[in-house]
């Protein structure tokens, strides 16, 4: 009903009457929005009754209060009854207490528990009629959708801020820094034990300001029982014994046991939960099903994300342990023999290759070295040269001969790759270094269908030492060539893979580097250390790569020294025609 139905209709007895004219009545712009009742037609004539419109103002979904120009009350529909008892004809409207009805407060309201919504239309001659609907269930359902909407957004957040941290520790942090403040004022993550021992991470807020994050360590049997039991799955009910067992433990900052709240929540794991979350606030703030139901749907994520981070710190544990076993080993010292080593794998990230080098210290004061190339890159090639160099370690104890030696490998070798399957071969030059009484060190080398080693003269030329062979680990009895070279004190030999001289680059990025630039660098270079003189190797190769992809690149040098020597301390100038930018424009 509006203001149309009511005009003229008020005898001054608080009841309506019976519209006087046949006219329609006219609604205006401020009736409610739902469809108007169909008045039924008047009587054609006096004998017919008049409808009765209270029936009509009964099935209204809002109530009517109309009220005379004194504000006093001269109709209650009965849905008005219904929601506003106080209200009653012939009182004035002020005087019900209903403060939601009132001049100049028109809007929502709470009465007698439930959320009513008010407007009001004047009439004519200063009355007014005044629109009461309630409007609890759609409020309720309309917070519902809001909160059910802050719900997803928060997990949504949740998932993409736990989605990449991979180190335990920050994926922790993160955890009990996304719980507060939208779960808790305070929020204790704690792991489970390892070696008896449990990590915990603490978020606390004062104010609004940005949440602290602190972390600590406790021995397993000093957790407290509501954690662990938490640990165990379980999620404790006793919650004011919870609220006082955290208190105890120093984990509620600015929280006291008479005026908070706690929960605490299992984080899932692969077997058995990786931790608890224990999540505080003031009593205030009740944790109700909606906000439980919320925790352990962010307690799965965290869960998981926790799984993850810890998966991938164990694996990465175990892979650095692996690379650390196939990295290429330091050749041992040996008296009158200076070494130099340099290396970069084919693939950075893995830090481990197919290139080897090394050497063993025999009883005589002689060394066994070796430099050498298996087939493949990456980890499968790592994997056999680890393979390889194992069979070198235990071989040499029982045969100290090159060509014996290397033929005892190659058999070695063979059953191996035979047994797996993987056909695999190698490369490699073995060697004796033997020190000389006058302060050189006689080589005696075989070659395994490595490229020939390198000697680097006092006089300054570099001599190429004509070492030929038979790939190892194909045949039985492969073909082994053997050379004995006599370094003078200061002299220098240098093994190096084919990761050096297949290097492409260039100006166009497809020359190879090759033997003859490579003799170019050693030039003038006989007085280097042998450090020095395999680092220039590998610096230079890799300028002439620029960024471009290349192979395993090993070098070892071998230099002669006096046994009580210390050698060069100085690095000498290289001469200005061994430039990187002249090898570049050299012919190859």
């Amino acid at each position: 009903m509006t203001a149309s139905d009511v005009r003229d209709t008020d005898p001054g007895d608080g009841r309506i009457s019976t519209p006087s004219t046949t006219r329609p009545p006219v609604w205006s712009a401020d009736a409610p929005s739902w469809p108007s009742p169909t008045l039924p037609p008047l009587a054609p004539d006096r004998d017919q009754a008049a409808p009765d419109w209270s029936e009509v103002v009964e099935h209204f979904r809002e109530g009517l209060v109309v009220c005379d120009a004194d504000g006093v009350v001269r109709h209650v529909s009965p849905v008005a009854e219904r929601l506003l008892p106080e209200v009653v004809p012939g009182v004035a409207l002020a005087a019900s207490g209903v403060a939601g009805l009132g001049e100049g407060r028109p809007g929502g309201f709470t009465h007698h528990g439930r959320r009513l919504t008010a407007r009001q239309v004047p009439l004519s001659a200063g009355r007014c009629c005044w629109y009461v609907e309630d409007v609890t269930e759609s409020v309720s359902r309309a917070d519902a959708l809001l909160a059910e909407r802050a719900r997803s957004a928060f997990l949504a957040v949740v998932g993409d801020k736990l989605g990449n941290p991979l180190h335990p520790d920050r994926a922790a942090a993160a955890v009990v820094r996304l719980t507060v403040p939208t779960l808790a004022e305070v929020a204790v993550l704690v792991l489970a034990p390892r070696a008896g021992r449990a990590r915990w991470w603490r978020a606390s807020r004062v104010d609004d300001e940005t949440p602290m994050v602190d972390s600590g360590v406790l021995a397993g049997p000093a957790l407290p029982a509501a954690i662990a039991e938490g640990l165990t799955g379980v999620e404790p009910h006793a919650l004011d014994w919870l609220v006082e067992q955290a208190v105890d433990a120093g984990w509620l900052p600015g929280l006291t046991g008479a005026d908070s709240v706690a929960r605490v929540v299992p984080l899932p794991g692969r077997d058995a939960p990786i931790g608890v979350l224990l999540v505080a606030r003031r009593s205030s703030r009740w944790y109700d099903e909606d906000d439980v139901g919320l925790m352990r749907a962010f307690a799965a994520r965290a869960g998981a994300a926790l799984t993850t981070a810890l998966l991938y710190r164990d694996q990465a544990e175990v892979a650095d342990t692996l690379q650390a076993s196939l990295l290429p080993v330091e050749p041992v010292e040996t008296a009158g023999v200076q070494w130099g080593t340099a290396y970069r794998p084919a693939q950075a990230g893995l830090r481990i290759g197919g290139d080897f080098y090394g050497s063993h210290r025999l009883a005589d004061g002689g060394s066994v070295f070796f430099l050498g190339d298996v087939s493949g890159k990456g980890v499968e090639a790592a994997v056999f040269t680890g393979q390889l160099r194992q069979c070198l370690q235990a071989l040499h104890r029982v045969e100290s001969h090159p060509g014996r030696l290397l033929r005892l490998l190659n058999d070695a070798l063979l059953e191996t790759t035979q047994a797996h399957g993987q056909g695999r071969f190698a490369t490699i030059v073995l060697g004796v270094a033997r020190p000389q009484r006058d302060g050189g060190v006689t080589l005696t080398m075989v070659g395994g269908g490595h490229l020939p080693p390198l000697v680097l003269r006092n006089s300054g030329e570099v001599e190429s030492v004509p070492l030929r062979g038979m790939l190892i680990g194909v045949v039985p009895d492969p073909r082994v060539g053997e050379v004995t070279v006599r370094l003078a004190p200061g002299e220098t030999c240098l093994l190096y893979s084919d990761g050096v001289t297949e290097a492409r680059g260039g100006r166009r990025g497809d020359e190879q580097f090759g033997a003859e630039r490579l003799l170019t660098t050693l030039t003038g270079c006989q007085r280097m250390p042998a450090p020095a003189l395999a680092e220039r190797v590998e610096q230079v190769t890799c300028d002439w790569l620029g960024h471009g992809d290349h192979d395993d690149i090993a070098v070892l040098a071998l230099r002669a020294v006096s046994p009580g020597g210390r050698g060069a301390r100085h690095l000498h100038a290289v001469p200005t025609s061994t430039s990187a930018d002249e090898q570049r424009e050299s012919p190859a």
